[in-house]
């Protein structure tokens, strides 16, 4: 596959597949597949020559933390392909979950320790490859989030920093705070039917930071405009012979070197689809036509 830089100016940056695999369907998706569609599913992305993973402390069916992330470290410990050391698992801290199922913030640094070394225990490792905020916390000043995420990496708890969810202003400020190539990525959503990062995607291009998009390929709503007939990302794929998702992804690689889409997949012919954009050229005619059909930003 097509490799990428994440971190590529930082201490620790790492060269993975240009596409990624989201696993938080494993957790969160309805109805949630069974544990052995999950790891199979892992299991054919990593065939397909995926190296990054995205998952979360939160993921889960309900404030079961870890649970995602138990699944894809079983998943890499069951893989009889080949060595997985390659593999970059990326995780996230500060979001809550309560009992009932709904969702909270913390972005203290008490909690971002406690999160990050569960994290650790779930997935087993002694180092987080890459470590992200999940979303700023209204509550608690984001320098003291930032403090957090950049003590733990001097500790060597984390290896790179990604912050999520995140407007222009928060990047600059990550950056500042974090030193000279301390910030390796941004994960916000953006795809043709949500480009509301654009700004963003287009700062972390100038900065040379990795651009993450979550739901690229629109949702579970969205997915769906692009499967439909009258879409111009269907037109151009029943023209190469490939699924609108396929093309969908070429599209997000098309926005500069430094993308790097996390599509989820809940199912390995997904999976393997998805992993194929990364060798799938478009035309400048092609992603012209594409972008007509891009929702204003």
């Amino acid at each position: 596959m097509r490799q990428r830089s994440i971190g590529g100016r930082t201490v620790g940056g790492r060269t993975v597949g240009a596409i990624g695999l989201g696993a938080m369907p494993f957790s969160l998706h309805d109805p949630v597949p069974p544990e052995r569609q999950a790891i199979a599913t892992v299991h054919a992305a990593l065939d397909a020559g995926v190296t990054l993973i995205d998952t979360a402390d939160s993921y889960g069916p309900t404030a079961r933390y870890g649970h995602n992330e138990r699944i894809v470290a079983k998943a890499l410990a069951t893989y009889g392909g080949g060595d997985t050391d390659g593999v970059l698992v990326a995780t996230k801290g500060g979001h809550t979950r309560t009992p009932d199922g709904g969702w909270g913030l913390d972005g203290g640094r008490a909690h971002l320790r406690r999160a990050c070394e569960d994290s650790l225990t779930a997935l087993g490792v002694e180092a987080i490859g890459l470590y992200q905020h999940h979303r700023p916390d209204p509550a608690v000043p984001y320098e003291e989030t930032l403090g957090a995420l950049r003590e733990l990496r001097e500790e060597g708890k984390i290896r790179l920093v990604g912050i999520s969810n995140v407007d222009e202003a928060r990047i600059l400020q990550a950056v500042e705070i974090l030193g000279p190539g301390g910030l390796a990525s941004v994960q916000n959503e953006f795809s043709p039917q949500r480009p509301f990062s654009r700004v963003e995607l287009e700062l972390c291009g100038r900065l040379g930071i990795a651009f993450l998009p979550w739901a690229p390929l629109g949702g579970r709503g969205g997915a769906s405009e692009l499967t439909d007939s009258q879409s111009e990302f269907a037109r151009v794929a029943e023209e190469l012979g490939v699924s609108p998702y396929r093309v969908c992804l070429a599209w997000h690689l098309a926005q500069g070197e430094h993308v790097l889409p996390i599509p989820g997949c809940s199912r390995p012919a997904t999976a393997r689809d998805c992993a194929a954009a990364a060798e799938l050229e478009l035309t400048p005619e092609q992603l012209a036509r594409l972008e007509t059909a891009v929702r204003p930003g």
